[in-house]
């Protein structure tokens, strides 16, 4: 048999061979590196034999596939200790995850020092260096198997899966467990590993489902690998905003009142009115938008007018009960219906359009609550939601419109090189989920796919993604931890205005159907603050900041001209407070710089005396003595231009 290897040479051998043994042939350093074995494009284990012509390419950790095979090892090395510990343990699933895996038990949750405890156990089980074996077994030994080793979850598994599925086992010592594969051959290979943390997780992601408890760890060929990892994940949880806007009194959350359902702060609902403000007066004043305030909520009758009844009303907070009441009402999960009744309220001619309705709305959707995270996933939100009545001959101008408003808005807050864009699409296997006919998709997303490339914007596409009403763009951004969230989304929408029975009259007098675009300019705010916390790690830009200026007096003998001080900052609009508590001076500075406050103002009797100010500034450090009229002009016009300047100090 010939074997094509990934640099284009060829091995030739008279006998089957496993994939570990033609990496021995090949070089033992290589074999002592290999993880798995890339088989025609598959992914196999080391100790697959080889008995035809074929590719092959030897996965070693700097392959991702490598990585994968070398962290599912571990993730069973955790499972092995984790059952030694607490026998009653029942396993579910504990695949390879980026950066690192996890595995899920039916157990008690546990603490830090439960997670050492299990470490040492690891340690031990890879000293012991047991062999990792594979085999298979017939259906009903499998579950046999399963049921005698007390494991639910696995017997569960295995009776989804096809009845001509092949199963696979993999045993290391007295630990075996149902697994595809791939593994190390030993699990003395693994080197370095750390359990990082632990959480609750619902069996299969439903929450009607027992919550289960969710093990993460990563492992490295290397101790300074893992190391740098560690130190990675400790700047992470330092940036989490779910923790830093916490510490910085942004936003906190009450069992009493509800999960999902955050209360803004005093400084998190500042930063939030300015960023409201500056959308509304950026789509009002600069993008031809007009603004409309509508009901919270509405009778079922109009969701099932939009199809959202049909097709999203699990998703919905509905009140009443459509089998005793003469009216249900529901909690709107979107603005769209009602801004359609905003402009069916009167006829509307061609030379009307395009209509941009601008609304900044409160938005309410039952989430799953294992789904909810701190700001990003919320039950009550609100967005900067538009919607665009439009001629067809107007939809690709208007759309470009809605992707450069987008990314202005993207650019102002400095992450317009953190996202990435998505043509999501519809799923033809899935047409219950979705309203109109095929070529209107088809025609639709590829209407989207020309504006994309014409504007040179990389995009990924994205199957069943899409709204049932349309394909759409949504401008995705990672979070710390690297989760994905969708920061903006803009949908093209050629099939609802016929069931609102919208239109307007063209120049030959006929009554035609308009477009609609559904977008947001900058998308949820509860959401947008938490990507600004993760990334600023709190160090807002100045024109954000809750807190912009701080007044620090050296003593009581000066806070009149700190107060006077501040009384000229507030005039022009800048947010500004005085610490007049009885501190020192030194205190009251590192004060300022816990908080975050990106200009500290030190007053005392010089700068009492010549009308200046002592500034001290995360951007420069200490800048020194300026006149008050110089300092306010420059920070005037750094809010005013909303300018994000570097941090070089704090």
């Amino acid at each position: 048999m010939i074997i094509t290897l990934k640099d284009g040479s060829k091995k030739e051998y008279g006998k089957p061979m496993t994939v570990l043994e033609i990496a021995a042939d090949i070089s033992e350093g290589l074999a002592r590196a290999a993880c798995a074995g890339e088989l025609d494009g598959t992914t196999v284990d080391l100790r697959t034999e080889v008995n035809e012509d074929c590719s092959l390419n030897i996965l070693t950790f700097q392959d991702e596939k490598g990585k994968d095979a070398y962290r599912h090892t571990t993730s069973h090395i955790l499972a092995q200790a984790v059952k030694r510990l607490y026998p009653d343990a029942k396993c579910a699933i504990g695949p390879a995850i980026e950066n690192g895996f996890y595995y899920d038990f039916d157990m008690p949750s546990l603490t830090r020092e439960d997670l050492d405890h299990i470490e040492e156990e690891m340690k031990k089980i890879i000293k012991e260096a047991h062999e990792i074996t594979r085999f298979t077994l017939p259906r009903q030994e499998a579950i046999r198997l399963m049921e005698e080793r007390e494991e639910p979850y696995k017997v569960q598994l295995i009776m989804d899966l096809p009845e001509d599925a092949e199963l696979s086992f993999y045993r290391q010592g007295e630990f075996v467990d149902l697994c595809a594969g791939p593994h190390l051959m030993n699990t003395k290979t693994v080197k370095a590993f750390k359990l990082t943390s632990a959480s609750g997780a619902y069996w299969r992601g439903d929450e009607k489902n027992k919550m289960l408890t969710r093990i993460y760890g990563t492992s490295f060929t290397k101790k300074d690998d893992l190391n740098a990892r560690l130190e990675e994940l400790e700047s992470m949880r330092k940036r989490d905003h779910n923790r830093l806007g916490r510490e910085m009194e942004l936003f906190t959350t009450v069992d009493v009142i509800g999960q999902g359902l955050p209360l803004l702060m005093p400084k998190g609902a500042k930063i939030i009115q300015t960023l409201q403000r500056w959308i509304e007066d950026e789509e009002d004043n600069h993008w031809g938008y007009v603004r409309t305030k509508t009901p919270f909520m509405a009778k079922s009758d109009l969701y099932r007018m939009s199809g959202h009844w049909d097709h999203y009303k699990e998703g919905m907070f509905v009140l009443g009960d459509e089998k005793k009441d003469k009216e249900v009402f529901a909690l709107r999960p979107m603005t769209c219906p009602f801004q359609y009744y905003v402009y069916k309220a009167s006829q509307k001619s061609y030379r009307d359009l395009p209509l941009r309705y601008g609304e900044t709305s409160t938005l309410f959707r039952n989430e799953d609550s294992g789904e909810m995270h701190g700001l990003t996933r919320v039950r009550q939100f609100t967005i900067s939601e538009g919607h665009l009545i439009v001629r067809p001959d107007q939809m690709v101008d208007e759309f470009k419109g809605c992707l450069a408003l987008a990314k202005y808005c993207l650019q102002t807050l400095g992450v317009e090189e953190d996202v990435t864009y998505h043509l999501s699409k519809w799923d033809p296997e899935n047409r219950e989920k979705y309203i109109g006919e095929p070529e209107v998709w088809e025609e639709t997303e590829q209407h989207i796919r020309d504006i994309l490339n014409e504007l040179e914007i990389p995009f990924v596409e994205d199957v069943g993604e899409a709204a049932f009403y349309g394909p759409k763009v949504d401008i995705n951004a990672k979070n710390v931890y690297g989760k994905e969230d969708t920061m903006i989304t803009i949908q093209w929408d050629a099939l609802l205005a016929e069931q609102f029975d919208m239109y307007y009259v063209d120049q030959n007098g006929d009554k035609v159907r308009p477009y609609i675009i559904h977008r947001t300019s900058l998308g949820c705010y509860e959401r947008t603050l938490a990507w600004l916390i993760e990334k600023y790690a709190g160090l807002f830009p100045t024109w954000l900041c809750p807190e912009q200026v701080r007044v620090l007096p050296i003593s009581e003998k000066y806070f009149d001209y700190a107060r006077s001080v501040d009384e000229q900052l507030k005039k022009n609009g800048i947010l500004s407070t005085v610490d007049e508590r009885s501190e020192k001076i030194g205190y009251k500075i590192r004060e300022t710089r816990l908080d975050k406050v990106p200009y500290m103002l030190i007053v005392g009797q010089k700068e009492e005396e010549s009308g200046t100010v002592s500034v001290r500034s995360r951007f420069l450090g200490d800048e020194g003595a300026k006149p008050l009229d110089e300092f306010i002009d420059a920070v005037s016009r750094e809010i005013r231009t909303k300018e994000i300047r570097p941090v070089e100090a704090e």
